[in-house]
């Protein structure tokens, strides 16, 4: 293989995953920015307890449905078109959000904002995977929840810099007008680039699939694939079953693809990291930590989970999917109870440093291991008949976990305590560990059209591949 057209396809695969990413970046910013917001819109806004908590849930409220309207845009518009239409909903968010002149505007901006959210959870991991030859899907995938993280790091940042530099109540609008720069870059990105190859083909769009192919592959290894991709759609359009919910009804083994796809999605969630994110510089400053003290102590919170998913992108190249998975429910599980413990000291800074600390351990575990495992592990074991539906199912199931859990914490945080609350999730997560153990595939080093095949053919393959 000549060394000019492996760069070439190296160079055209790194614009695909840097451009569509941007949804990732957006997802991690618009989910991250409002922890730090949140102390400054309470009097400017007049926010009570429950309407803190309706600000906060109303974006994940609307990433539930944005997860099903991305999947179903996927599978329609192609997977370049939903990340359009993600791209001017993070726009329209974005301004909403930072010109809200009351809560219900802010509210229902924030809806928006999740509809872009839920949607590019949706789209952005299933185009790169679809975009990706089988080598290097796990690291490329995953470069989309680096730039969640990222985001979330970078909110964190604004948040503190803005803080530090502006003396002004009304702050927390710039914090969230930033978010528009990123969503006109994406907007921007999307329309010079290409939908996936197995999309082209499944709609017999076959010679956009092989032009595709030949942009983001060596010319040797992109024929191979167009062939399984192009054989494969072809069959899927012979069959002609119908929709998505058809293909359910009639295919056991999808349905159960389905079911282990929700059941990552709740497991993901009941972690409890998006306590973290969300409510990181309230639960410090309960421990007795001044606002600006929390702010800056959050960024840590953003650097661990940066740092750690790239250590977990490293480490995709050496291990497997499901000890990924088991390793980091196992680490969660027990930097909670280590959490749960260190509550019971009386407020202190060595007390808010320690919870700090934990913390920290905890989004360790998660980024490291499950962020990363879930979002790969989603985008690769659905059959391409149903790939966007199913995803968007999925996603779907997980936003409306997060939402539930993230609206639940500050009230059973205020009713039972921190110390109830975070052994609770130590329980939830030792199910999740079972569930792995059980039900979850593996699927490293395997094309798409592979894995598919090898679902399709014995449905205990999927329990059976863990041990191969």
């Amino acid at each position: 293989m000549p060394a000019t057209q492996a760069h070439g396809s190296r160079t055209g695969l790194g614009r695909i995953t840097a451009i569509a990413t941007l949804g990732g970046l957006l997802f991690g910013y618009d989910t991250g920015v409002i922890s730090g917001a949140l102390l400054y819109m309470r009097d400017d806004l007049d926010l009570t307890s429950l309407s803190e908590a309706t600000v906060v849930s109303s974006l994940l409220f609307g990433a539930i449905f944005g997860a099903l309207l991305g999947g179903r845009l996927a599978d329609q518009l192609g997977r370049r078109g939903s990340l359009l239409v993600c791209a001017v909903l993070f726009l329209v968010g974005a301004v909403g959000t930072g010109l809200a002149p009351n809560v219900e505007v802010m509210v229902a901006a924030r809806i928006v904002l999740g509809l872009a959210v839920g949607a590019a959870a949706a789209t952005v991991p299933l185009y790169l995977a679809e975009m990706s030859p089988a080598a290097r899907r796990g690291r490329i995938v995953t470069i989309n929840e680096l730039m969640i993280v990222s985001g979330q790091m970078l909110a964190f940042t604004i948040n503190a810099v803005l803080d530090a530099v502006i003396d002004d109540t009304h702050v927390w609008r710039i914090m969230l007008l930033v978010a528009a720069v990123p969503a006109i870059g994406l907007l921007i990105g999307m329309l010079l680039l290409p939908d996936s190859p197995r999309w082209y083909a499944l709609r017999g769009r076959d010679s956009e699939a092989r032009a595709v192919l030949e942009r983001t592959r060596p010319s040797d290894e992109a024929a191979a694939e167009y062939t399984s991709i192009v054989e494969l759609a072809a069959q899927e359009r012979a069959r002609a079953r119908g929709a998505a919910l058809q293909q359910l009804r009639d295919n056991p083994w999808m349905r159960r693809l389905l079911w282990i796809g929700c059941g990552l999605a709740v497991a993901q969630q009941a972690t409890g990291i998006n306590t973290v994110i969300y409510y990181a510089p309230t639960i410090l400053e309960s421990t007795g930590l001044a606002a600006s003290a929390s702010l800056v102590a959050t960024v840590a919170v953003g650097v661990i989970s940066v740092t750690m998913t790239v250590l977990g992108i490293w480490l995709l190249g050496f291990v497997r999917r499901r000890t990924l998975l088991l390793t980091g429910f196992t680490g969660v599980a027990a930097s909670q109870a280590v959490l749960a413990l260190v509550f019971l000291l009386p407020q202190s800074t060595t007390a808010s440093y320690t919870v700090l600390a934990a913390m920290v351990l905890f989004v360790a575990f998660v980024q490291c291991f499950i962020g990363i495992g879930v979002w790969l592990l989603l985008s690769e074991i659905f059959p391409i008949a149903i790939r966007g539906f199913a995803m968007g199912i999925s996603v779907a199931v997980l936003w409306a976990t997060n939402t539930l859990i993230s609206f639940a914490f500050p009230l059973l945080n205020a009713g039972v305590g921190a110390t109830w609350t975070f052994g609770l999730f130590v329980v939830v997560n030792l199910v999740s560990i079972a569930f792995v153990r059980r039900f979850v595939p593996e699927t490293k080093g395997r094309t798409l059209e592979s894995l598919e095949q090898q679902f399709q053919t014995g449905e205990h393959a999927v329990v059976s591949s863990s041990s191969r």
